[in-house]
């Protein structure tokens, strides 16, 4: 009885041990196969989506929610898609120097007009060696040097001879106007180095000083008409100064500040400029010609006592005093006098003191005209 009792209670320790280890095994299998395992088979469909496999096109046209796949061709992988963007990004850059360029060619419009600016500049100052060794601040020429250079005026004149009159006529009103400037008071200085020093005869001398150019010849003439004796070529045709003065001065340019400008080699004359006439500065070399002449008291002075105007005898009628008419005349003021002096007021009052202005237009005043010293101009 005992012994039954012993041998059940060993029979249920070892069903306990058996059913222990009958769930140990079933955890160990659990354990090295999970349930998980599903997911292995969607790995394997994106593979075979992701890949080219010809063999089943019906899995590839499956995915609907990635629409880049839907627009390719189903032999052509998707890393064709990049090669087909990367134009477009790069476009842009390519297009980008052409513009660039286009805004570094639009000056090179320009050029042409500074080349013409530098022709007209660089003449002009083939003539500032003459003017600006010979001529002083006074306009007093040295004539006895320039004597000794006279070579550089045959050349120089030269120039004038060669130049191109198809250049000369291209040029604007202002580079023809220096132009002719230039070539009168060159020519000017050329008449009087082949004439110096002055020859005079002692009985012309009581009439006229020693040094005076109408001891020129011609001696029958004075003044611009004696240049009418002493011809040059210009733009190879045949001037003198009294045809440059009638054609262009008087006719063609109507400025009458040039008169002031050219040279009558002369003390009473407008000073001689030390530096050639340039077109892109000639209004303003005019103007201060025109001052430097009137501040001189051979050309103008106010004697307020007598109530006296002196004007240069440049500002006569029958000299230049006509040629301020076109420009200056006016109704307002100055009736009291003949319109080539009315004209002349009207351009004086221009350039002289407010003080000196306001006399001429308020006083009654007569005009006398200062009598001309044709004495050289001769820095000696």
């Amino acid at each position: 009885m005992k012994f039954r009792k012993h041998r059940s209670r060993h029979l249920r320790y070892v069903l306990i041990a058996v059913y222990i280890i009958f769930l140990s095994g079933l955890f160990f299998i659990a354990g090295c196969y999970p349930v998980e395992q599903k997911p292995t088979k969607t790995v394997e469909v994106q593979v075979q989506e992701a890949g080219p496999v010809e063999t089943e096109p019906a899995k590839v046209q499956q995915p609907k929610t990635e629409p880049p796949l839907v627009s390719l061709p189903t032999h052509e992988p998707p890393i064709a898609e990049p090669n087909q963007i990367e134009p477009n990004i790069i476009e842009p850059n390519v297009v980008e120097p052409n513009i660039v360029e286009i805004q570094e060619v639009e000056p090179n419009a320009i050029e042409p007009n500074e080349i013409k600016r530098a022709v007209e500049v660089s003449f002009h100052d083939k003539c500032a060696d003459i003017f600006e060794n010979f001529v002083d601040k006074d306009g007093m020429v040295d004539y006895q040097e320039l004597k000794n250079e006279k070579t550089k005026l045959i050349e120089l004149l030269d120039e004038f001879d060669e130049f191109d009159p198809k250049i000369y006529k291209s040029w604007p009103e202002e580079e023809k106007i220096a132009f002719w400037l230039n070539a009168y008071n060159i020519k000017l200085l050329d008449i009087i180095i082949d004439n110096y020093p002055i020859e005079s005869y002692r009985i012309l001398r009581v009439f006229w000083p020693a040094t005076s150019i109408r001891h020129i010849p011609p001696r029958s003439r004075i003044g611009t008409t004696k240049g009418e004796e002493y011809k040059f070529i210009v733009m190879d045709k045949e001037f003198n100064l009294l045809e440059i003065g009638r054609r262009f001065f008087r006719k063609e340019f109507d400025e009458p500040r040039i008169f002031l400008a050219i040279s009558q080699a002369s003390l009473s004359g407008p000073p001689l400029c030390n530096e050639p006439y340039y077109g892109h500065r000639l209004n303003e070399q005019l103007d201060k010609q025109v001052k430097k002449f009137l501040s001189n008291q051979r050309a103008f002075k106010i004697d307020r006592e007598e109530k006296k105007v002196y004007l240069s005898a440049l500002f006569e009628p029958s000299w230049y005093g006509k040629e301020f008419i076109n420009k200056y005349r006016t109704n307002e003021q100055f009736e009291e006098h003949p319109p080539a002096i009315r004209a002349v007021l009207n351009f004086i009052t221009e350039y002289v003191s407010a003080q000196d202005a306001l006399f001429l237009s308020t006083k009654t005043y007569s005009i006398k005209f200062i009598g001309y010293d044709w004495k050289l101009n001769d820095k000696q």
